[in-house]
């Protein structure tokens, strides 16, 4: 699936949403171990990457191969700040109508817009895709997140207590939230 668009943020300036090029792999991969330094409420951390440039790219280019699954990068001013995509849950008759959801923004570039921006290209493209539910976790303390994502439509599914252990603070509840995208 392609895209490429241009928007405004809260601030007036213009940012480009666009598919990730195999081009963008080593910003993209720079991107991801530096929002990963900067907040304790993504998946993993930089130390737990094992991924080289050329993963990077290879992943890339599966998502550029794909009819429904995708890598989108946010550019501000010719900069990588952001990025989202959207996956399947898997290829099984069973789950194939169902696709997750991730995102990942600079923390300089915080409160910009850019959050909302990506998402709401992500639950497009997931509709575009044919995908019927699109899914993600957000940990509970991630309050303008979760603010995000109920606005946005998603509802919740459930919570894990134990979800993530924080090398930080111990355990983050995981509250799992999901979208229906045919209605």
């Amino acid at each position: 699936m392609r895209f490429n668009k241009t928007y405004y943020l809260k601030n007036g300036d213009e940012i480009v949403i666009r598919n990730a090029e195999t081009s963008d792999a080593k910003e993209l991969l720079d991107e991801f171990l530096l929002t990963h330094e900067e907040t304790d409420y993504l998946l993993s951390y930089t130390d737990e990457n094992s991924f080289s440039v050329q993963d990077e790219a290879d992943f890339i280019q599966e998502s550029i191969d794909s009819d429904r699954d995708l890598q989108l990068v946010a550019i501000y001013n010719g900069k990588l700040v952001g990025s989202a995509g959207v996956e399947s849950t898997g290829k099984q008759y069973k789950l194939k109508h169902r696709a997750n959801f991730g995102i990942s923004i600079l923390k300089e570039y915080w409160g910009l817009g850019i959050g909302t921006i990506l998402t709401k290209v992500c639950i497009d493209c997931a509709k575009a895709a044919g995908y019927l539910q699109l899914e993600l976790e957000v940990v509970s303390d991630n309050d303008k997140a979760y603010l995000l994502y109920k606005k946005l439509g998603f509802i919740e599914m459930g919570r894990n207590p134990l979800g993530f252990n924080s090398r930080i603070s111990g355990f983050q509840e995981l509250i799992a939230m999901r979208m229906e995208l045919n209605k």
